[in-house]
C-alpha cells in the first residue's frame, strides 16, 4: 500500500481525510462552541421570590425658615429716634439696648417740675418758720392756739405738695428712661423698619427679632391633611447631601385649602429666615413588587427580568417604575408575586 502524502491524515472514527493545516483552526472554534453550550444549560447561580413590598409615596413641597419666636422691639414712648445700634442680620441678647428715642417735652417739663419744687421747698421753709414763732408767742401767752394750729396745717400742705412734686418727676425720669429700645428676646435682627432720625410713636416697631431657634413651616393642600402624621420622617433636600427632619406639629386650622405643619431639622443653619427649600413628605403608603436593580438587564430599550422555573431560566419583558431606597427598582408590569427572579 503506497504511503499516503504527509499533508493528508486518517480520522480513526469516520475514515474521512483532515487536512493538518486546518486542525489550528479548527480546535479553538470546537472549544467555544463546547463551552457555550455547557453555559446555556448551566443553572442560575441564586435566584429570588418576588414578594409585595410596601413603598411610602412622597409629596414635593416647599418648606420655609422660620423662627420659634418673633418679637418686635418697640418704641415705649413717642419722640424721634435719636439712635439705633443694631441693623439686619446683628445678634443681640435680651435686655439690649439697641436704638433711643428722645421726647424733648420731657426734659422741659422736668425743668418746669424743678423749679415748682423749689418754691414749694421755699414755702415750707417759710411756713415752718412761722410755725415756730406761733409756738413760742403762745408759750408766752401772747397767740393762741387756734394760730398754731392753723400754721401746722399749712407746713402739711406744702408738705404734701413737695411729695407729689417729686413723684410727678419720678414719672418724668421714668418716662425719659423708656426711651432706651430694649430686645425683648435673643435672636439675630430681621427687620428694621424705622430709620435714626425719624418720628416715632409709642408702639411703633423699631426692629424685629427671631429668635428661639429655626424650623421649617409646610404648607400642604388640605386633602392631605389626614395623611399627616406627627413623628413622620422627612427628606430635606440640601446643597450637597439630603437631611432628614421629623413633623413635629400639624396645625389644626386649615386656611386657604392649605394645612400646616411644622418640622425640626438639626443645623438648619442661622442667618436667613424665611429662605426655602425643597422637601419630601410621606403622604401615603402602597404595595408593589420590587426587584434588585441589578436583575433587570436593557437592551435596545427593553427592559428584561430573567426568570428561573422548572422548564429553565427565560426572559420577559417588565415595565420598570420608580428606583427605591434600598436599591431596589419598582416593577409595574411583567411579574407576580412568588415568581422566582434569576440574580
Amino acid at each position: 500500500m503506497p504511503a499516503l502524502p504527509p499533508q493528508v491524515r486518517m480520522t480513526p472514527r469516520s475514515g474521512r481525510h483532515l487536512p493538518r493545516a486546518l486542525a489550528p483552526v479548527l480546535l479553538p472554534v470546537l472549544s467555544v462552541a463546547l463551552l457555550t453550550a455547557t453555559s446555556l444549560v448551566a443553572p442560575p447561580a441564586a435566584a429570588e421570590t418576588v414578594a409585595p413590598v410596601t413603598v411610602v409615596e412622597t409629596k414635593s413641597v416647599y418648606g420655609t425658615v422660620e423662627a420659634r419666636d418673633r418679637a418686635p422691639a418697640r418704641a415705649r414712648i413717642g419722640g424721634t429716634l435719636v439712635e439705633r445700634a443694631v441693623s439686619e442680620g446683628d445678634l443681640v441678647e435680651a435686655g439690649q439696648t439697641i436704638g433711643r428715642v428722645v421726647d424733648e417735652k420731657l426734659a422741659l417739663q422736668r425743668d418746669a417740675l424743678q423749679a415748682r419744687l423749689r418754691a414749694l421747698q421755699a414755702e415750707l421753709d417759710n411756713a415752718r418758720t412761722e410755725l415756730g414763732r406761733a409756738e413760742e408767742l403762745v408759750s408766752r401767752g401772747i397767740a393762741t392756739q387756734q394760730r398754731v394750729d392753723q400754721l401746722g396745717t399749712q407746713v402739711q400742705v406744702v408738705e404734701n405738695q413737695i411729695a407729689a412734686a417729686e413723684a410727678e418727676r419720678a414719672v418724668l425720669d421714668q418716662q425719659t428712661a423708656e426711651g432706651a429700645v430694649v430686645a425683648p428676646i435673643a435672636g439675630r435682627v430681621v427687620a428694621a423698619p424705622a430709620t435714626p432720625g425719624a418720628v416715632v410713636m409709642p408702639g411703633e416697631t423699631v426692629v424685629t427679632i427671631a429668635g428661639g431657634g429655626l424650623f421649617l413651616r409646610l404648607s400642604l393642600p388640605e386633602r392631605h391633611a389626614d395623611l399627616l402624621e406627627e413623628g413622620a420622617s422627612v427628606s430635606i433636600a440640601a446643597e450637597d447631601s439630603v437631611r432628614e427632619g421629623v413633623i413635629a406639629k400639624v396645625y389644626p386650622q386649615i386656611e386657604n385649602g392649605r394645612v400646616q405643619a411644622d418640622v425640626e431639622v438639626a443645623d438648619i443653619g442661622g442667618f436667613f429666615v424665611g429662605a426655602r427649600t425643597l422637601v419630601e413628605v410621606p403622604v401615603a403608603t402602597r404595595e408593589t413588587l420590587a426587584v434588585p436593580a441589578d436583575a433587570v438587564d436593557t437592551r435596545g430599550g427593553v427592559d428584561f427580568v430573567t426568570l428561573v422555573g422548572p422548564d429553565g431560566p427565560r426572559e420577559i419583558v417588565v415595565l420598570i417604575g420608580e428606583r427605591l431606597p434600598d436599591g431596589a427598582v419598582e416593577i409595574v408590569s411583567g411579574l407576580r408575586a412568588g415568581d422566582e427572579v434569576a440574580q
